[in-house]
């Protein structure tokens, strides 16, 4: 491990909340994530249930009543709102009796998660711009990934300028954003992730690949930890909710919820929550395959969380100083 890596880690620790006595439910972490459609379930599963394997207290599923049938036989451990609706559905509400319901919600979170299982639905698309729109009024951290990077690239104005916003594409979506945006590029790497992060005002872009590139124009960082070999769907979402319950700590530090270390800076915490999800979803990759092989699938990732967590980051106690 580079000496700049283990700089990385000293400071990923300090905004790891200890495991204290006087905490109470829903202080270590309360994320969400809005996706789940009929035909896609799996996907806003890995992304919340990782973030809870990653230690957070309260993981939401914002999503369509039948995919909600669905995800609630995966786990009971999910608290899974059929909220969402799409246009193909009889007599789906409109756009404005749904977003209300979703808004009302944010007070109570800490970050939200917008993209796994989305799909591309009109009536679905238009409900997560309105979302985005209300997260933004009160300075939510998002982290959008899948279809809401569709969303983007539609409407960048969404989230152009917005600073607490990390978009995670794969090469791919990174050349389609690009090209939406007048940042196209030949570099795929650092310098194209700058680019890119320019191009949208300051977000942080996680480009995801043998490396991943972390970049919001001013402040950059490498992922680039050993993973495992086998590129099966799904284990994107593990990277979006283990982000997802590092920027809930993140907010967590900045509110001083324990005699924090450090005095790291809102741009700083913002890229390590980034960062700490890239290490945790290769660690993840890593060890599943160790074990798998090329039969891994995206669940086997959900197993290994709490490992890599572990073995990457470790637990402190009261008064330690890991």
């Amino acid at each position: 491990m580079s000496p700049a890596t283990k700089e990385l880690f000293t400071k990923l620790r300090m905004m790891v909340p200890p495991m204290l006595e006087r905490f109470h439910k829903g202080q270590l972490g309360r994320v969400a994530v809005i996706g789940g459609s009929e035909n896609y379930t799996g996907a806003p599963y890995f992304s919340s249930m990782a973030s809870a394997r990653l230690g957070c207290d309260l993981s939401h599923v914002i999503c369509t009543p039948p995919a909600a049938n669905v995800i609630k036989t995966y786990s009971p451990n999910l608290m899974v709102h059929p909220i969402m609706h799409e246009s193909t559905f009889a007599s789906p509400p409109p756009c404005s009796a749904i977003v209300p319901k979703i808004v009302s919600l944010l007070s109570n979170l800490h970050a939200v998660v917008i993209g796994p299982g989305l799909g591309r639905d009109a009536l679905m698309q238009d409900t997560v711009a309105e979302v985005i729109k209300a997260a933004k009024d009160v300075k939510m951290p998002l982290v959008l990934d899948a279809d809401a990077l569709w969303l983007v690239q539609q409407r960048p104005e969404l989230v152009r300028g917005y600073k607490e916003c990390v978009l995670t594409p794969n090469v791919v979506e990174f050349a389609r954003l690009a090209k939406a945006v007048d940042a196209e590029t030949q570099d795929t790497g650092m310098e194209g992730c700058k680019r890119l992060a320019d191009a949208l005002g300051g977000v942080m872009i996680v480009r995801k690949g043998e490396h991943d590139y972390i970049n919001n124009g001013t402040v950059s960082c490498i992922g680039d930890l050993e993973g495992g070999r086998k590129r099966s769907g799904g284990q994107g979402d593990t990277l979006t909710g283990s982000i997802g319950t590092f920027l809930a700590w993140r907010g967590t530090y900045h509110e001083g919820l324990w005699d924090t270390e450090g005095d790291l800076d809102r741009e700083e915490t913002l890229m390590l929550a980034a960062w700490g999800g890239s290490c945790i979803t290769r660690e993840c990759s890593r060890q599943a395959y160790k074990k798998r092989g090329r039969s891994l699938q995206a669940s086997d990732l959900t197993e290994e969380v709490e490992g890599a967590f572990l073995t990457l980051v470790g637990e402190k106690e009261e008064g330690s100083k890991l």
